[in-house]
């Protein structure tokens, strides 16, 4: 078995090199200035698609998440501790898995037991944890995604994909954007992103739906509105 896959390695690596000689030896003859340059992408693309109110944006995103079957909900930052004690007890959730900096506030009036995540955690141990619950990086309205990239509310990647039960808050309106371009101008390319769209789920030849393959089968996001957040208790 390992043998087999050894020969499978070196046949590879062999076949790459025997590519990059032949792309050598053709570009002998040609002159170093006239050899292919890096050429920048002009991307003309339009960042912003129509004319849109922040409202009618906000909207536009509920309606895509949950066109995604996504439970959405609303709800103002005073009000935010109570709702996420409600879902999770509508999920029945015993423990609720916790990113290191989430605020404590949001939390505050839940029931059930906070998980830390720990890096020395398993899968197993993850797959245990009833809910998470976290933040996120952006929510993009025309595509319904919300992106998450490992921060402090958000957590590593893999505490999003392993429990069954994820709740997301969304920030509205700073976190909202209309399009892909306006997430990518707020992303860092070097940090691990996680796109979401709706729950996970796939497709077999025949067209027959399964949710929970790739990630967790339930996923609900809560937009609330931060523009309150400051008059909310501590």
């Amino acid at each position: 078995m390992s043998s087999s896959s050894g020969s499978s390695s070196r046949g590879n690596s062999g076949s790459r090199e025997r590519v990059l000689a032949r792309v050598r030896r053709a570009l002998t003859d040609v002159p170093r200035d006239e050899r292919p340059q890096d050429v920048r992408v002009e991307r003309g693309y339009l960042r912003v698609h129509g004319d849109r109110t922040t409202e009618q944006t906000v909207e536009l995103l509920a309606e895509n998440l949950a066109d995604y079957r996504a439970l959405v909900h609303r709800v103002d930052a005073a009000g935010l501790p109570q709702l996420l004690k409600r879902l999770l007890a509508a999920h029945g959730s015993q423990s609720v898995l916790v990113p290191p900096g989430l605020p404590p506030r949001w939390l505050a009036a839940a029931d059930p037991a906070l998980v830390h995540d720990r890096e020395a955690d398993t899968a197993y141990e993850l797959d245990a944890v009833d809910s998470v619950v976290t933040g996120c990086a952006v929510a993009i309205a025309e595509t319904g995604t919300i992106v998450l990239d490992g921060g402090p509310d958000q957590g590593r990647r893999r505490i999003t994909l392993v429990p069954d039960h994820h709740i997301c808050v969304v920030r509205v309106p700073d976190q909202v954007v209309g399009s892909v371009p306006e997430a990518l101008e707020r992303l860092d390319p070097r940090r691990p992103q996680t796109w979401i769209s709706g729950p996970s789920a796939t497709s077999d030849i025949e067209l027959n739906r399964v949710e929970g393959i790739h990630g967790p089968r339930m996923l609900e996001v809560v937009l609330v509105d931060d523009r309150a957040e400051g008059q909310a208790p501590a």
